[in-house]
């Protein structure tokens, strides 16, 4: 195995706990879309539910059929069904539909009275992000709304909730957060005054959720964690690092050196030669590249982090990545040798690099760092136990 990917199901668990803490009284949401960004879609929602969410969150209804073909029964809720998706499957596998247009809930209506299941739906309304969702105030939500309450009136849906999502959260400073609760606060008096009562409210994501500022004004009845739940920081520059938010990165990504050499002063490396070499050094291949999802673009601020016989030090990339492998300087006096296993990230405890890093590295986020992974790549879930029924 050249490359895998270590996912620490315990460290997950923690991480929901601490935000089924800080969601106080309203339920948590636990988004699981995108292979549990990279992470792995049912061990992971597995643990999620272990850890203290109540439910389950996708894009794609694929991801929800693939939960409940696993024997997951929580409550989840798919939100990015374009029309012409298998909602005759979602309704019978009783999964919950954002609506976010006319067209949606008709679709979604006829799907009902085909398969004669009353489908459960959550009104989905654009505050501000100009996205998904009908927009706030608008005469479209005024439509919509009359329209939901009207096919409840004649028992063809059941509306579960009303939700949002915010633009800016994880800049917790910003003036467009209240003004996005403000629009969402005025959608759902808009909905009471229709005579139309919906249990679930929810716009909070891992950022508002962790924000002192925003948590206890955007809690409404649910929380969504997203990628806080894999231990990873909403950004790093307006709201700190995993660890100053009590959060333990969940996946560690390892990789073994193809091949280790010495290589003289002004050798050029890589495609381009973009690179050349001011010393002699040893060099280090990683059997990665960006087939796998290492980032193209990455930079010297980002490496791996070697073992070997004098400690533990960090090896900076050096070229451009290629398509399978990645270079990276050992420095002269290296003792890694061929076949070494490295860490491309991991949670920094020890100095290794971090996804945070490799983002940095990349101008991208850590949400993309883990999320591209792809399926080259194992997954290995460590402490997998209560997640094995």
């Amino acid at each position: 195995m050249r490359a895998f990917a270590e996912v620490d199901l315990d460290a997950l668990r923690a991480n929901v706990a601490l935000l089924r803490e800080k969601a106080g009284s309203a339920r948590l949401l636990a988004v699981v879309k995108a292979d549990a960004y990279g992470h792995g879609l049912i061990p992971c929602a597995k643990a999620a539910l272990e850890g203290g969410a109540q439910w389950l969150g996708v894009a794609l209804l694929e991801e929800a059929l693939a939960l409940r073909a696993s024997g997951i029964k929580a409550r989840t809720l798919a939100w990015m069904t374009p029309l012409g998706s298998d909602f005759d499957s979602a309704i019978r596998e009783d999964i919950d539909l954002s609506i976010p247009s006319r067209e949606h809930l008709k679709a979604v209506i006829a799907s009902g009275r085909k398969v004669g299941v009353r489908p459960r739906i959550h009104l989905e309304i654009d505050t501000g992000m100009s996205r998904g969702g009908v927009m706030s105030e608008s005469s479209d939500f005024r439509e919509l709304i009359a329209e939901i309450a009207d096919a409840v009136k004649r028992d063809l849906i059941e509306v579960v909730g009303a939700w949002s999502h915010f633009a800016r959260a994880d800049e917790p400073e910003e003036a467009m957060n209240e003004e996005q609760v403000a629009r969402f606060d005025r959608a759902l008096d808009e909905i009471f005054a229709s005579g139309l009562s919906i249990p679930l409210h929810h716009i909070a994501n891992s950022a508002a959720t962790l924000s002192d500022r925003n948590n206890a004004r955007a809690r409404y009845s649910m929380m969504r964690g997203g990628i806080a739940i894999y231990g990873l920081s909403p950004e790093v520059k307006t709201m700190g690092d995993s660890r100053s938010l009590g959060l333990k990165p969940v996946m560690t990504l390892k990789a073994q050196l193809q091949l280790v050499k010495d290589v003289s002063a002004g050798s050029s490396v890589g495609y381009g030669a973009s690179a050349i070499l001011e010393r002699d050094t040893k060099l280090g291949v990683v059997a990665m590249g960006y087939a796998d999802g290492i980032p193209r673009n990455a930079n010297s601020s980002a490496g791996v982090f070697v073992i070997d016989g004098k400690g533990g030090r960090r090896a900076p990339i050096i070229g451009r990545v290629s398509m399978d492998q990645f270079v990276v300087d050992l420095g002269k006096d290296s003792r890694a040798k061929t076949g070494d296993f490295v860490t491309v990230f991991g949670d920094g405890a020890t100095g290794e690099y971090t996804a945070d890093d490799w983002a940095h590295a990349s101008g991208t986020i850590s949400y993309e760092i883990v999320t591209r992974l792809g399926p080259r790549v194992p997954r290995i879930w460590r402490n997998h136990e209560r997640s094995s029924g």
